[in-house]
């Protein structure tokens, strides 16, 4: 009999040890990947006209369409997005991780989007990496204007807000340079670039005021007290706000993965911005 009791207490550490590995489990792959953090920025551009103080934008990163990021899935984030009644919505790349002509579907859901001014996106590296014409053409039939190396300007009375948008930079099919020749000089600027460590090259143009990146996941994985694994180009400026120069740059921490679910210490993020100019 006393030989059983030292086996029980075995038994019993081993089922605790298994009920936490099984909960640590839960947590990194279902819970935290589903767990969407609204980020709320305010943010003062030097050269935002007055008529554009309070404009708001929703940006959406790193959506990564897929089994587990289903259209179901991104319809739920669409109705989040909506109900912050945004001006402009941005999606800063990474809409699917392979197989577009299988998940690239998913992203019509996004068409249920409601700004008041427009939906702008640039594409990511994985978007490059597999189809980005049909990325392309699946997010405009969505209604999502997908800015390649090119801007948008939005009208308020005798006051422009521009939007640019770079083409990916670690596939190289960034034209920073097309971008800045069509741009108009004066009025304030935002650049859409996937990869965040871009902000040193667009800052030293000094002509924008706001870069806004997706890329890194924030590191999607955060022990404490251990370094983040950082994708190339992310490794300067992986989640968050920065100043560099002039410039403000913000990373969005995404919402998707591009491989299993797993997020620790690290949530998907929506991020809304309010705009001021002074």
């Amino acid at each position: 009999m006393p030989r059983s009791r030292p086996r029980l207490r075995l038994y019993q550490k081993i089922a605790l040890a298994l009920s936490i590995l099984l909960l640590a489990v839960y947590y990194v792959h279902d819970l935290e990947p589903s767990w969407i953090e609204v980020k709320t920025v305010s943010l003062t551009l030097p050269h935002l006209a007055p008529e554009f103080s309070g404009y708001r934008i929703v940006q959406l990163s790193d959506i990564h369409a897929d089994r587990w990021m289903t259209s179901q899935r991104i319809q739920k984030v669409v109705g989040r997005v909506n109900d912050m009644h945004p001006d402009l919505v941005v999606l800063t790349g990474d809409f699917v991780t392979r197989n577009p002509e299988e998940f690239a579907p998913s992203l019509a859901v996004l068409k249920s989007l409601q700004p008041v001014d427009k939906t702008l996106a640039v594409l990511g590296n994985h978007d490059a990496w597999t189809d980005p014409g049909l990325i392309q053409r699946t997010l405009e039939t969505a209604g999502v204007q997908v800015l390649n190396n090119r801007s948008v300007t939005l009208e308020r009375p005798s006051a422009q807000l521009h939007i640019a948008g770079v083409d990916d930079i670690w596939a190289g099919r960034d034209r920073l340079n097309e971008v800045l020749a069509a741009l108009p000089t004066t009025g304030a600027a935002i650049l859409l670039a996937h990869e965040p460590d871009f902000a040193d090259t667009s800052a030293a143009t000094g002509r924008f005021d706001l870069q806004l990146s997706g890329h890194s996941h924030g590191g999607q994985i955060h022990l404490p007290f251990m370094k983040r694994v950082l994708p190339p180009l992310a490794y300067k400026y992986p989640l968050g706000q920065y100043q560099v120069g002039s410039m403000i740059q913000y990373t969005n921490r995404g919402l998707g993965s591009s491989g299993i679910p797993i997020r620790f210490n690290c949530r998907p993020e929506i991020t809304i911005f309010t705009l001021k100019n002074t």
